[in-house]
């Protein structure tokens, strides 16, 4: 049995690529050389691009420990406070103001830490991009150095 593209589930697929044969060109010599640096240059490209997403995702998580901590400190600081409120009043105002208080603390500080995370992946994905323009520009001046 075959999926919709024609594959039966116990294909060998090394055996499939061994088969595909490329095109005749005869007057292309591939530059061993130069596609070894071009796949350094790849995987240079690729490991800064990991590199950039793990001081990233390690910036996020001390962020959110900061944010923690700062919380934790501002809770006891909000519970010495409720232990002093005189009139039920008071504490009603207080824990109506804490709320409000929290919650637009929480909002910005997803906001912060969702910022963190795009300009990492953004600085990562910009430094792909980059290298796969260049990769674009070497195939072409090997397709015309043997055109």
């Amino acid at each position: 049995m075959s999926d919709r593209f024609g594959f039966k589930p116990d294909m060998d697929v090394f055996k499939m690529f061994s088969d595909f044969k490329m095109p005749s060109m005869p007057n292309v010599m591939p530059d061993m050389e130069a596609l070894a640096a071009a796949q350094r240059r790849n995987i240079e490209a690729f490991s800064a691009a990991n590199r950039v997403a793990l001081e990233g995702a390690q910036a996020v998580a001390r962020r959110h420990m900061e944010i923690l901590q700062a919380s934790v400190a501002e809770m006891t600081e909000a519970m010495k406070s409720f232990a002093s409120a005189e009139a039920p009043q008071d504490k009603a105002a207080k824990q109506a103001e804490l709320a409000k208080s929290t919650y637009e603390k929480a909002v910005a500080n997803l906001q912060e830490l969702a910022d963190l995370i795009q300009r990492s992946n953004s600085e990562a994905i910009s430094l792909l991009n980059k290298r796969f323009a260049e990769a674009m520009d070497e195939v072409k001046g090997i397709v015309a150095k043997h055109g």
